[in-house]
């Protein structure tokens, strides 16, 4: 989870995504690590680079410490298409 506090989707995705029972659930299967851009500054512009990114929000998702690319998610999604979008990386995880 890339993420800022001046992030407008970022908020959004911690007020209204998140927060749903049914994303938390599936969220609590994963190992969640937020890098936190606030800041931004070279290092965070080096993390960035090193992925490929131009800001936040950015969703990464690893599976036996290789990038599932195909899941990379972007700005906001809503708790529904949320979901499903964690329960496509989990089963790519499994296989």
């Amino acid at each position: 989870d890339f993420y800022a506090d001046w992030c407008v989707d970022c908020k959004r995705m911690e007020r209204r995504t998140f927060p749903d029972p049914a994303v938390a659930s599936l969220l609590g299967e994963f190992d969640l690590l937020k890098i936190d851009l606030t800041d931004f500054n070279d290092a965070h512009r080096e993390v960035l680079a090193e992925f490929g990114l131009i800001g936040p929000p950015a969703y990464l998702f690893f599976a036996d410490g290789r990038e599932l690319e195909a899941f990379r998610m972007f700005g906001f999604m809503a708790p529904g298409p949320f979901r499903e979008h964690l329960a496509g990386v989990r089963e790519a995880a499994a296989r």
